[in-house]
C-alpha cells in the first residue's frame, strides 16, 4: 500500500493523516469543506512543530510530512487511486452509510474501506457496499500520533486477507493492532463509555463535584485524566452517540444515557471544543 484516503478532516481526520504521512505514505485529506481542510493542516503544522521542539523530527522531515498530504473536497477525485481508505467523519450512522455507498463507486476494486467509527457496526456499513470483503474498522485513539492503539475490528464477512493487511498496515505505522469483533461498542467504549457515564451520573446525583469524581479516579486508579475531563476531550456529543449505540444494541438499561449528558448536549456544552463541558476551557 502506498495511497491512503482520509475522509474527514477534523481533529481526528487530520490526526490519521499525519500519521500515515509521517511514515512515509502519500495522503489525501478528503472534506466538504475548505475552511475545515485549511484549519487541518495549520493543525498538523503545529502538532509537527511540537515533534520538532522533542527533537523526534527534523525541519526536513516536517517538510517532507507536509509535502506528502493533498487535500481535496471533491470525494471522487481524492480516492480515485487509494489503496486503502480511512473514513473519519462525524459518529454518525446515516451519514457513514452515504459515505461508504459513495466510496464503493468511487474506489479502485482494490481499495480497502475502513471505518474509524468508536461504535456503530462495521458489519452495518460494510452492507451497503458490494465488497463486504474488503471493509473493516480502524479505531484510532486520540492524539493518533501519540497513541499507540488501533482497534481492528472485523464485520461479518471481512476477509482474513483484509484483517492481515490491516493489521500489517497498522504495524508500518507504529501501532499495535488488536483485533476484535463487530458489537456495538466494540471493545474500548464498551467498557469506558459505562464508566463515564457512571461518573456523570455520581455528578448528577451529587455524590461529588466535577475535581472531586476527577481526583478519585486518577489519584486512587492511576488513570491519566479523570473520566469527566476525559469526556469532555471526546466530545460529550460523541460520548451521547456511543452511549445510544449501546443501549440500542444490547437493549440493556445499564447503558442508558444519564440525563445530565443528554440536556448538556443539548444545550451546546459539548465539551473542549465548545470551550465548555464539564470544565471550562
Amino acid at each position: 500500500m502506498q495511497y491512503i484516503s482520509v475522509i474527514g478532516s477534523g481533529t481526528m481526520g487530520n490526526g490519521i493523516a499525519h500519521t500515515f504521512a509521517q511514515f512515509g505514505f502519500e495522503v489525501s485529506l478528503v472534506d466538504i469543506d475548505d475552511v475545515a481542510l485549511t484549519k487541518a493542516m495549520a493543525t498538523i503544522g503545529s502538532n509537527l512543530d511540537r515533534q520538532l521542539k522533542k527533537d523526534t523530527i527534523t525541519e526536513a522531515d516536517k517538510m517532507h510530512i507536509l509535502n506528502r498530504i493533498t487535500t481535496f473536497t471533491d470525494l471522487a477525485d481524492g480516492v480515485h487511486r487509494a489503496d486503502l481508505v480511512v473514513e473519519a467523519a462525524t459518529e454518525n450512522e446515516e451519514i457513514k452509510l452515504v459515505l461508504f455507498k459513495e466510496l464503493d463507486k468511487s474506489c479502485p476494486h482494490h481499495t480497502i474501506l475502513t471505518s474509524n467509527t468508536s461504535s456503530i457496526s462495521i458489519t452495518k456499513i460494510a452492507s451497503v457496499t458490494q465488497r463486504p470483503e474488503n471493509v473493516i474498522g480502524m479505531h484510532f485513539m486520540n492524539p493518533v500520533p501519540v497513541m499507540k492503539l488501533v482497534e481492528v475490528i472485523k464485520g461479518y464477512s471481512t476477509s482474513k486477507t483484509t484483517t492481515n493487511s490491516v493489521i500489517a498496515l497498522s504495524n508500518q505505522i507504529d501501532k499495535v493492532a488488536i483485533e476484535v469483533n463487530d458489537y456495538p461498542g466494540f471493545v474500548a467504549n464498551r467498557i469506558l463509555m459505562p464508566m463515564i457515564n457512571e461518573a456523570i451520573y455520581t455528578l448528577f446525583e451529587g455524590v461529588a463535584d466535577v475535581e472531586a469524581i476527577d481526583a478519585v479516579m486518577k489519584l486512587g486508579m492511576a488513570h491519566p485524566m479523570g473520566p469527566l475531563q476525559l469526556a469532555d476531550f471526546i466530545g460529550l456529543d460523541v460520548c451521547l452517540a456511543i452511549l445510544r449505540v449501546l443501549h440500542e444494541g444490547f437493549g440493556n438499561p445499564k447503558y442508558a444515557p444519564c440525563p445530565l449528558l443528554v440536556n448538556m448536549v443539548m444545550a451546546g456544552k459539548l465539551g473542549r471544543k465548545a470551550g465548555q463541558g464539564f470544565y471550562t476551557y
